[in-house]
């Protein structure tokens, strides 16, 4: 039997399209995803993206949340540095509470931003990471019958005991999860460097806890599937380059195609698209025996996937191509 396929949605906004549109978009990837059977759809929180809307998690999940009935939805993640614990605990015990059994909260402690949106726009502290491993016990507490703060309850939040899930792309976030007995997700779609090392070690190391007796590891895979392999590949080619486009264009550099071509046949532009080292691509066979083993490789109990086609329609397209070959 396969192991459980979920899904990253970035909620991108394409080039001339409305950020509400967008969001549309996203809730029919939902729609579809729970058809198919997809475990759950994970949202990340970014800032000053101004081609990822998912800036607060808590309300796009509470808007999908209405439009569908049995999915999981989730954060993956809520950059908890950026966040009084308090808070988070009061928006995902609210979510709890709306949508009973579908919430999940994977925590992150990286900004998900530039270091001048984070002190002079979102006002924090670039020092606050470093307090993630007490932050992320606190919202803990926050989120059981037992509050961390005499006097004061998160409400709602108290009791609901939302999911937990450590985030991570290195050795950090393995060894915190693993200390704290909770399930890792592996950022290994854009991050594959410690993809190995950082889930042995959490197996290796995993301190049982009461709600989670054993290891449990996401890892996150990039899947570009089609009807042929030719068209796999063409979209491939496509999705390479708005990455690099994008990368660049965070750097302040707008590009023509042929600045973008010599960049993407740069030693630079292969290092940027290495990050998409971990890849499924090609027809549904094709896709499967590589998701069978990166699996293995990857120590994973979950697969975590971010869909690279080349345009929202094959994006849906392939999400079906995949389930109907893996979830059946």
């Amino acid at each position: 039997m396969n192991i459980p396929l979920a899904l990253l949605d970035f909620c991108t906004i394409y080039p001339g399209e409305s950020v509400r549109a967008s969001m549309a978009r996203s809730v029919e990837f939902a729609q579809k995803a729970e058809s198919l059977g997809y475990s759950r759809v994970w949202y990340a929180e970014h800032h000053n993206m101004t081609s990822i809307a998912s800036s607060s998690p808590a309300v796009l999940i509470s808007h999908i949340g209405a439009q569908t009935s049995r999915i999981r939805l989730g954060s993956g993640g809520v950059m908890l540095p950026n966040h009084a614990p308090y808070v988070i605990a009061e928006q995902f015990g609210m979510l709890a509470e709306l949508y009973p059994d579908r919430i999940d909260l994977g925590l992150g402690r990286a900004p998900g931003t530039d270091q001048q949106t984070l002190g002079r726009a979102l006002r924090r502290d670039p020092q606050a990471a470093e307090a993630f491993p007490d932050d992320v016990r606190e919202l803990e507490a926050w989120l059981s019958d037992q509050s961390p703060l005499p006097g004061v309850v998160a409400m709602p939040g108290q009791g609901t005991n939302v999911p937990l899930y450590i985030l991570g792309s290195s050795m950090f976030g393995a060894s915190l999860a693993a200390s704290l007995g909770l399930p890792y997700s592996f950022a290994s779609h854009f991050a594959p460097q410690h993809l190995v090392d950082a889930t042995t070690y959490y197996r290796e190391n995993y301190q049982p806890s009461e709600r989670h007796p054993e290891p449990h590891v996401i890892a996150a895979v990039n899947v570009t599937a089609a009807e042929t392999s030719e068209d796999a590949a063409r979209q491939e080619k496509i999705v390479h380059r708005n990455r690099v486009r994008a990368f660049m264009g965070r750097r302040g550099q707008v590009l023509d195609d042929a600045q973008l071509d010599a960049i993407v046949n740069s030693f630079q532009g292969r290092q940027i698209i290495d990050m998409m080292r971990y890849t499924a691509r090609g027809t549904a066979d094709e896709v499967a025996e590589y998701l069978t083993w990166f699996t293995e490789h990857a120590k994973a109990d979950e697969l975590m996937i971010s869909l690279q086609n080349a345009s929202h329609g094959e994006v849906l397209a392939g999400m079906e191509i995949l389930a109907k070959r893996w979830i059946g």
